[in-house]
Protein backbone atom coordinates (compact mmCIF):
# COMPACT_ATOMS: atom_id res chain seq x y z
CA UNK A 1 0.00 0.00 0.00
CA UNK A 2 1.39 3.42 -0.96
CA UNK A 3 1.84 6.11 1.64
CA UNK A 4 0.16 9.48 1.06
CA UNK A 5 2.64 12.34 1.45
CA UNK A 6 2.07 14.61 4.40
CA UNK A 7 1.73 17.59 2.04
CA UNK A 8 -1.34 15.94 0.41
CA UNK A 9 -3.25 15.73 3.68
CA UNK A 10 -5.87 18.34 4.58
CA UNK A 11 -4.87 21.10 6.94
CA UNK A 12 -6.78 19.58 9.88
CA UNK A 13 -5.27 16.08 9.43
CA UNK A 14 -2.26 16.56 11.75
CA UNK A 15 -4.58 17.65 14.55
CA UNK A 16 -6.82 14.64 13.99
CA UNK A 17 -3.81 12.33 13.87
CA UNK A 18 -2.41 13.83 17.08
CA UNK A 19 -5.76 13.46 18.82
CA UNK A 20 -6.01 9.80 17.80
CA UNK A 21 -2.49 9.13 19.08
CA UNK A 22 -3.36 10.78 22.37
CA UNK A 23 -6.44 8.58 22.69
CA UNK A 24 -4.41 5.46 22.02
CA UNK A 25 -1.76 6.47 24.54
CA UNK A 26 -4.28 7.37 27.29
CA UNK A 27 -3.42 5.25 30.34
CA UNK A 28 -5.95 3.03 32.05
CA UNK A 29 -7.25 3.87 35.49
CA UNK A 30 -4.63 3.08 38.13
CA UNK A 31 -5.10 -0.06 40.17
CA UNK A 32 -6.61 0.47 43.60
CA UNK A 33 -4.31 0.29 46.57
CA UNK A 34 -4.26 -2.98 48.47
CA UNK A 35 -5.82 -1.93 51.78
CA UNK A 36 -8.80 0.06 50.38
CA UNK A 37 -9.45 -2.68 47.82
CA UNK A 38 -9.20 -5.34 50.51
CA UNK A 39 -11.72 -3.51 52.69
CA UNK A 40 -14.13 -3.13 49.77
CA UNK A 41 -13.92 -6.81 48.79
CA UNK A 42 -14.27 -7.86 52.44
CA UNK A 43 -17.46 -5.81 52.93
CA UNK A 44 -18.93 -7.04 49.66
CA UNK A 45 -18.20 -10.69 50.45
CA UNK A 46 -19.47 -10.32 54.01
CA UNK A 47 -22.82 -8.90 52.94
CA UNK A 48 -23.15 -11.36 50.07
CA UNK A 49 -22.43 -14.46 52.12
CA UNK A 50 -24.25 -13.49 55.32
CA UNK A 51 -27.65 -14.94 54.43
CA UNK A 52 -26.37 -18.08 52.70
CA UNK A 53 -23.61 -19.01 55.13
CA UNK A 54 -25.18 -18.43 58.56
CA UNK A 55 -27.25 -21.66 58.40
CA UNK A 56 -24.09 -23.56 57.45
CA UNK A 57 -22.28 -22.00 60.40
CA UNK A 58 -24.93 -23.47 62.69
CA UNK A 59 -24.34 -26.83 61.04
CA UNK A 60 -20.58 -26.54 61.65
CA UNK A 61 -21.11 -25.57 65.29
CA UNK A 62 -23.60 -28.32 66.09
CA UNK A 63 -21.37 -30.80 64.30
CA UNK A 64 -18.49 -29.96 66.61
CA UNK A 65 -20.75 -30.04 69.67
CA UNK A 66 -22.03 -33.47 68.62
CA UNK A 67 -18.49 -34.79 68.23
CA UNK A 68 -17.58 -33.64 71.72
CA UNK A 69 -20.69 -35.24 73.19
CA UNK A 70 -19.80 -38.53 71.51
CA UNK A 71 -16.18 -38.35 72.65
CA UNK A 72 -17.31 -37.61 76.20
CA UNK A 73 -18.26 -41.25 76.53
CA UNK A 74 -14.75 -42.34 75.53
CA UNK A 75 -12.50 -39.64 76.99
CA UNK A 76 -12.68 -38.76 80.68
CA UNK A 77 -10.19 -35.94 81.00
CA UNK A 78 -6.53 -35.01 80.89
CA UNK A 79 -4.63 -34.34 77.69
CA UNK A 80 -7.13 -36.29 75.61
CA UNK A 81 -10.02 -34.07 76.73
CA UNK A 82 -7.99 -30.97 75.93
CA UNK A 83 -7.22 -32.32 72.45
CA UNK A 84 -10.89 -33.13 71.77
CA UNK A 85 -12.13 -29.68 72.81
CA UNK A 86 -9.38 -27.82 70.95
CA UNK A 87 -9.78 -29.94 67.82
CA UNK A 88 -13.56 -29.56 67.79
CA UNK A 89 -13.23 -25.80 68.19
CA UNK A 90 -10.81 -25.41 65.28
CA UNK A 91 -13.00 -27.77 63.22
CA UNK A 92 -15.59 -24.99 63.00
CA UNK A 93 -12.92 -22.84 61.34
CA UNK A 94 -12.01 -25.67 58.97
CA UNK A 95 -15.62 -26.22 57.92
CA UNK A 96 -16.12 -22.60 56.90
CA UNK A 97 -12.66 -21.36 55.92
CA UNK A 98 -11.46 -24.48 54.13
CA UNK A 99 -14.50 -26.40 52.94
CA UNK A 100 -16.88 -23.59 52.00
CA UNK A 101 -14.16 -21.36 50.56
CA UNK A 102 -12.91 -24.17 48.32
CA UNK A 103 -16.47 -24.61 47.05
CA UNK A 104 -16.91 -20.86 46.56
CA UNK A 105 -13.78 -20.34 44.48
CA UNK A 106 -14.44 -23.54 42.56
CA UNK A 107 -17.89 -22.24 41.67
CA UNK A 108 -16.50 -18.80 40.86
CA UNK A 109 -14.02 -20.29 38.43
CA UNK A 110 -16.55 -22.67 36.82
CA UNK A 111 -19.20 -19.98 36.25
CA UNK A 112 -16.81 -17.33 34.95
CA UNK A 113 -17.08 -15.17 38.07
CA UNK A 114 -13.33 -14.61 38.04
CA UNK A 115 -13.77 -12.61 34.83
CA UNK A 116 -15.74 -10.03 36.80
CA UNK A 117 -12.91 -9.50 39.28
CA UNK A 118 -10.35 -9.52 36.47
CA UNK A 119 -12.01 -6.45 34.90
CA UNK A 120 -11.80 -4.47 38.14
CA UNK A 121 -8.70 -2.47 39.13
CA UNK A 122 -8.32 -4.62 42.23
CA UNK A 123 -5.08 -6.41 43.18
CA UNK A 124 -5.38 -10.21 43.18
CA UNK A 125 -4.25 -10.34 46.79
CA UNK A 126 -7.19 -8.13 47.79
CA UNK A 127 -9.67 -10.55 46.20
CA UNK A 128 -8.20 -13.58 47.93
CA UNK A 129 -7.66 -11.91 51.30
CA UNK A 130 -11.06 -10.20 51.25
CA UNK A 131 -12.95 -13.40 50.53
CA UNK A 132 -10.87 -15.39 53.01
CA UNK A 133 -11.38 -12.79 55.72
CA UNK A 134 -15.12 -12.65 55.15
CA UNK A 135 -15.51 -16.41 55.39
CA UNK A 136 -13.24 -16.65 58.40
CA UNK A 137 -15.28 -13.96 60.17
CA UNK A 138 -18.29 -16.27 60.20
CA UNK A 139 -16.39 -18.74 62.35
CA UNK A 140 -15.95 -16.46 65.38
CA UNK A 141 -19.33 -17.08 67.11
CA UNK A 142 -19.17 -20.82 66.47
CA UNK A 143 -15.64 -21.24 67.75
CA UNK A 144 -16.33 -19.29 70.94
CA UNK A 145 -19.53 -21.23 71.63
CA UNK A 146 -17.84 -24.56 70.93
CA UNK A 147 -14.85 -23.77 73.15
CA UNK A 148 -17.06 -22.70 76.06
CA UNK A 149 -19.42 -25.66 75.69
CA UNK A 150 -16.52 -28.12 75.45
CA UNK A 151 -14.77 -26.65 78.46
CA UNK A 152 -17.92 -27.01 80.55
CA UNK A 153 -18.57 -30.51 79.23
CA UNK A 154 -15.08 -31.79 80.09
CA UNK A 155 -14.50 -29.63 83.15
CA UNK A 156 -11.67 -27.58 81.63
CA UNK A 157 -10.77 -24.05 82.81
CA UNK A 158 -12.23 -21.08 80.93
CA UNK A 159 -9.68 -18.53 82.07
CA UNK A 160 -7.43 -18.68 79.00
CA UNK A 161 -10.02 -18.77 76.22
CA UNK A 162 -8.94 -15.27 75.23
CA UNK A 163 -6.29 -17.09 73.19
CA UNK A 164 -9.05 -17.65 70.61
CA UNK A 165 -8.42 -14.05 69.53
CA UNK A 166 -5.12 -15.31 68.09
CA UNK A 167 -6.05 -18.89 67.20
CA UNK A 168 -9.09 -18.04 65.06
CA UNK A 169 -7.45 -15.50 62.69
CA UNK A 170 -4.19 -17.44 62.35
CA UNK A 171 -5.79 -20.85 61.83
CA UNK A 172 -8.46 -19.20 59.70
CA UNK A 173 -5.85 -17.58 57.46
CA UNK A 174 -3.97 -20.85 57.00
CA UNK A 175 -7.11 -22.85 56.24
CA UNK A 176 -8.74 -20.15 54.12
CA UNK A 177 -5.64 -19.82 51.96
CA UNK A 178 -5.56 -23.57 51.51
CA UNK A 179 -9.28 -23.68 50.70
CA UNK A 180 -9.00 -20.88 48.16
CA UNK A 181 -6.01 -22.53 46.51
CA UNK A 182 -7.86 -25.85 46.25
CA UNK A 183 -10.88 -24.18 44.69
CA UNK A 184 -8.81 -22.18 42.20
CA UNK A 185 -6.48 -25.00 41.16
CA UNK A 186 -9.15 -27.68 40.79
CA UNK A 187 -9.96 -28.17 37.09
CA UNK A 188 -13.66 -28.76 37.80
CA UNK A 189 -16.13 -27.43 40.33
CA UNK A 190 -17.03 -30.93 41.52
CA UNK A 191 -13.38 -31.66 42.25
CA UNK A 192 -13.06 -28.43 44.24
CA UNK A 193 -16.02 -29.51 46.38
CA UNK A 194 -14.49 -32.95 46.88
CA UNK A 195 -11.12 -31.49 47.89
CA UNK A 196 -12.79 -29.15 50.34
CA UNK A 197 -14.67 -32.05 51.92
CA UNK A 198 -11.51 -34.13 52.14
CA UNK A 199 -9.64 -31.25 53.76
CA UNK A 200 -12.35 -30.83 56.38
CA UNK A 201 -12.35 -34.58 57.02
CA UNK A 202 -8.59 -34.45 57.56
CA UNK A 203 -9.07 -31.59 60.03
CA UNK A 204 -11.67 -33.69 61.82
CA UNK A 205 -9.69 -36.92 62.06
CA UNK A 206 -6.24 -35.43 62.66
CA UNK A 207 -7.33 -32.53 64.82
CA UNK A 208 -9.99 -33.99 67.10
CA UNK A 209 -8.48 -37.39 67.82
CA UNK A 210 -5.74 -37.29 70.49
CA UNK A 211 -2.27 -37.34 68.91
CA UNK A 212 -0.99 -40.11 71.19
CA UNK A 213 -3.63 -42.49 69.85
CA UNK A 214 -2.65 -42.02 66.22
CA UNK A 215 -0.19 -44.33 64.39
CA UNK A 216 3.17 -42.76 63.61
CA UNK A 217 2.61 -42.31 59.83
CA UNK A 218 -0.71 -40.61 60.56
CA UNK A 219 1.07 -38.42 63.09
CA UNK A 220 3.42 -37.23 60.36
CA UNK A 221 0.42 -36.29 58.23
CA UNK A 222 -1.01 -34.46 61.22
CA UNK A 223 2.12 -32.31 61.41
CA UNK A 224 1.54 -31.20 57.81
CA UNK A 225 -2.01 -29.98 58.45
CA UNK A 226 -2.05 -26.20 59.05
CA UNK A 227 -4.84 -26.29 61.63
CA UNK A 228 -2.87 -28.71 63.83
CA UNK A 229 -0.77 -25.89 65.24
CA UNK A 230 -3.85 -23.89 66.16
CA UNK A 231 -5.25 -26.97 67.88
CA UNK A 232 -2.02 -27.50 69.82
CA UNK A 233 -1.86 -23.85 70.89
CA UNK A 234 -5.43 -23.90 72.16
CA UNK A 235 -5.04 -27.27 73.87
CA UNK A 236 -1.98 -26.06 75.81
CA UNK A 237 -3.94 -23.17 77.30
CA UNK A 238 -6.32 -25.57 79.06
CA UNK A 239 -3.51 -26.46 81.46
CA UNK A 240 -3.53 -24.82 84.86
CA UNK A 241 -0.07 -23.38 84.13
CA UNK A 242 0.29 -23.17 80.32
CA UNK A 243 3.64 -23.28 78.58
CA UNK A 244 3.30 -19.90 76.90
CA UNK A 245 6.55 -20.27 74.97
CA UNK A 246 5.20 -23.41 73.30
CA UNK A 247 1.87 -21.67 72.67
CA UNK A 248 3.65 -18.75 70.99
CA UNK A 249 5.72 -21.14 68.86
CA UNK A 250 2.61 -22.99 67.67
CA UNK A 251 0.90 -19.72 66.81
CA UNK A 252 4.01 -18.50 64.99
CA UNK A 253 4.12 -21.66 62.87
CA UNK A 254 0.42 -21.29 62.16
CA UNK A 255 0.98 -17.68 61.10
CA UNK A 256 3.85 -18.58 58.76
CA UNK A 257 1.77 -21.33 57.18
CA UNK A 258 -1.06 -18.82 56.79
CA UNK A 259 1.18 -16.38 54.90
CA UNK A 260 2.43 -19.17 52.63
CA UNK A 261 -1.06 -20.57 51.94
CA UNK A 262 -2.49 -17.11 51.17
CA UNK A 263 0.43 -16.41 48.83
CA UNK A 264 -0.28 -19.73 47.11
CA UNK A 265 -3.95 -18.79 46.79
CA UNK A 266 -3.01 -15.41 45.27
CA UNK A 267 -0.78 -17.13 42.73
CA UNK A 268 -3.58 -19.60 41.94
CA UNK A 269 -5.99 -16.70 41.44
CA UNK A 270 -3.66 -15.00 38.96
CA UNK A 271 -3.20 -18.31 37.16
CA UNK A 272 -6.94 -18.96 36.94
CA UNK A 273 -7.85 -15.38 36.00
CA UNK A 274 -5.67 -15.31 32.88
CA UNK A 275 -7.17 -18.49 31.46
Amino acid sequence: MSTVPAEALPTGAPAVRAGAAADEAAPLAPSARLLPALAAVYRAQLSRARVARIPLLFVATFQSIGIMVLMRGVVDGGSEARAVVAGSTVLVVAFVALNLLAQYFGQLRATGGLDHYATLPVPPAAVVLGAAGAYASFTVPGTVFTAVAGSVLFGLPLSHLWILAAVVPLAGAALAGLGAALGLLAPRQELATLLGQLGMSAALLLGVLPAERLPQPVGWARDLLPSTYGVEALARTFDRDPDWAAVALDLAVCGVVGVVSLALATWAYRRAAVR
